[in-house]
């Protein structure tokens, strides 16, 4: 039985073609790969990739001014923000809650619109499977091209469940019984009505938007269209802490707002949305209030 796509560049001493990720003393991280015969340089001094092909990962290197630098593959989080940009990647602490509150399956059949740079394609390529499916969707030929590349790096190759679209979503979308749609884009209401027709009973939407007017809009939009449970509007925030003997404290700086998700299950045909018993809070819709029907945004990444 074959490995999955990718498993063998995960494990196993280091091979001409891999990402390895060295990182010096003082934490800082620098990403190449290995080529027969090549030197890796720094202001401290080189060493030849020799070096490193055929030796376990986690082994440790010395440059010529004598600086040690741990070598390791890099993890898909830290390739994902050490990889070339088109449009901003999706952090891997969103990508990680997309994985889990939309519940992306192995074998599972996903649609995705902004692809940007690639990242959260490497995620849910990862989850899905070769025995999956996901097809995304990019308006910009630019960043489909970069996120081709960065996708293709990570993998050693194109992936069997990777489909890759130049075009709008609503325009192009001709996929059926999709079990989960991830839209990353400026305007994701527009897209509603396709994805919810291309989406089986139970299925999944996810929705990632910067702002608290597209979120507002994305909510009120998924509400309005009648073949959505009610949607969940949240966000995370990570906060590193520094540990050292008695010196236990959180760190000064910690990986705030990225973004906003939205999740939303589709209803079986025909069915209409059990009424929500919570009243809106007093001037929630009052006169300064724009609903779904105010206007259009654009398509496309958030970049």
């Amino acid at each position: 039985m074959s490995e999955p796509t990718g498993a063998a560049r995960r494990r196993g001493p280091f091979k001409v073609g891999d990402q390895v990720q060295l990182t010096d003393p003082k934490g800082r991280h620098y990403t190449f790969t290995l080529e027969a015969g090549k030197n890796f340089h720094t202001h401290k001094g080189s060493f030849p990739h020799d070096e490193l092909i055929g030796a376990p990962e986690g082994s440790v290197v010395r440059t010529t001014g004598n600086v040690a630098y741990l070598a390791l593959r890099p993890l898909l989080p830290d390739y994902v923000l050490s990889m070339p940009r088109g449009a901003a990647v999706v952090y891997p602490k969103d990508a990680g809650q997309i994985l889990a509150f939309a519940d992306i399956f192995p074998g599972a059949r996903v649609v995705e619109a902004g692809v940007g740079s690639g990242s959260l394609s490497s995620f849910l390529l990862r989850a899905v499977g070769d025995q999956g499916m996901l097809h995304s969707y990019e308006r910009r030929a630019d960043f489909a091209q970069i996120a081709k590349e960065n996708v293709e790096r990570y993998f050693g190759g194109p992936h069997p469940a990777w489909q890759l679209t130049v075009g709008d979503l609503q325009d192009n979308l001709s996929d059926t019984d999709v079990d989960r749609v991830i839209l990353d884009m400026l305007a994701p209401w527009e897209c509603l009505d396709a994805v919810s027709k291309a989406l089986v009973p139970g299925g999944i939407l996810c929705c990632y938007v910067a702002t608290t007017t597209q979120l507002s809009k994305t909510v009120e939009s998924i509400r309005e269209i009648g073949c959505f449970a009610e949607p969940q509007p949240w966000e995370s925030m990570i906060r590193n802490w520094h540990v050292e003997g008695l010196a236990v404290r959180p760190d000064h700086r910690m990986i705030g707002h990225t973004g906003f998700l939205v999740t939303a299950r589709r209803l079986a045909d025909g069915v209409e949305p059990p009424m929500r018993r919570r009243r809106p809070a007093k001037g929630a819709y009052g006169e300064d209030y724009e609903g779904p029907g105010s206007g259009s945004g654009g398509s496309g990444d958030r970049g």
